[in-house]
């Protein structure tokens, strides 16, 4: 005599906790945490509260002005995002851009050399100090950390030592044009400049070879360099051109303010590396964009110019950056969680 056994009932599996975390998000919000809309949102909810608030955000002299107040920004902020991608960080760029500032005044003001001269000689000094820190990191196996951050207190004390502390004035009217008059209405010469460079930066993450090895070495450098990847010399080229770019950023600071001086810079460090992570970049690696890190440069512009027409104190303003950081991080973690 036989039997036909009868199948088990099914046993329903409870669901893991990462199931029921991506369950309990709704797909539009997941399609915001995973993509680059969220800054582009962030931004344009920030300028319709602004508007808002104050009619004199969304005038054409104060959009200008925020352009214009950003471009120093910009420039860190584009060296600083290829930085990330790859899995590092700078924290040396603002000593960097005092540094440049101080050896500009002191090359054309103390030294006699010609201005455009001394700022080509000031780009190449801090493209040096990013170099050194490129070589600290991959060839002495210094933690990037502690390899800018060395760099940081030895630029800032160069920057002092140069003119004993003395901020330089006074620069030929040409020079300090570059950075007010207008062509067609909209571009001085430094937001040209900071446009082409963006536009470059975007076209080698996207399109080129070695701007895909920058993601590569983010998501894995051991696993890059099998792959073929010239990991160290990838490292140290982009250090030095985040240098050269901190030099550049510098030579613009000091046409903008007609001066020199020794604490120039003092805290961008931390805005350009908010303003990455504000677009979409993540401090592990591996993930970051040249647009993202445009949105985020103009989200810190537009937060700080808007609070300044509503004439908040300059202290406040630095705990709501800090908390837009901390949501910007916050963010990043989902992203990773939902990804996974």
């Amino acid at each position: 005599m036989s039997t036909t056994g009868k199948a088990a009932p099914a046993v329903d599996t409870p669901p893991s906790p990462s199931d029921a975390h991506r369950a309990r998000l709704p797909s539009w919000v997941t399609g915001i945490l995973t993509g680059s809309r969220g800054p582009a949102l962030g931004l344009l909810a920030m300028c319709v509260v602004f508007f808002i608030a104050t009619p004199y955000f969304l005038t054409q002299s104060n959009l200008l002005n925020i352009v214009d107040q950003t471009a120093v920004l910009g420039l860190l902020a584009l060296g600083m995002t290829a930085v990330i991608v790859m899995g590092g960080i700078d924290l040396s760029v603002g000593a960097t851009l005092a540094l440049a500032t101080m050896v500009v005044g002191w090359l054309s003001h103390d030294q006699g050399w010609p201005l455009w001269l001394s700022a080509v000689a000031a780009i190449a000094v801090a493209g040096a100090c990013g170099l050194a820190n490129g070589l600290g990191i991959t060839y002495t196996k210094l933690p990037p950390f502690i390899a800018t951050l060395a760099m940081m207190s030895i630029a800032r004390g160069l920057a002092n030592v140069i003119t004993d502390g003395q901020q330089i004035v006074g620069f030929p009217d040409w020079f300090d044009n570059l950075s007010t008059i207008r062509y067609v209405g909209v571009f001085t010469v430094c937001t040209a400049v900071l446009a082409a460079l963006y536009v470059a930066g975007w076209a080698y993450m996207r399109y080129r070879s070695g701007g895909r090895a920058l993601y590569a070495m983010g998501g894995s450098a051991e696993v890059a360099r099998l792959a073929g990847i010239k990991v160290k010399q990838r490292t140290v080229l982009v250090y030095t051109v985040t240098g050269l770019l901190a030099g550049l950023a510098g030579v613009f600071l000091t046409m903008r303010l007609d001066s020199s001086q020794p604490s120039a810079g003092t805290g961008y460090e931390l805005d350009t590396i908010a303003a990455v992570v504000i677009g979409g970049a993540s401090l592990s690696g591996g993930v970051g964009s040249i647009t993202g890190t445009l949105i985020g440069v103009l989200i810190i512009g537009v937060l700080r110019n808007g609070l300044n027409l509503l004439g908040v104190s300059p202290f406040i303003q630095q705990i709501v950056i800090g908390l837009v950081i901390a949501l910007a991080v916050m963010l990043d973690v989902l992203r990773r969680r939902e990804a996974r």
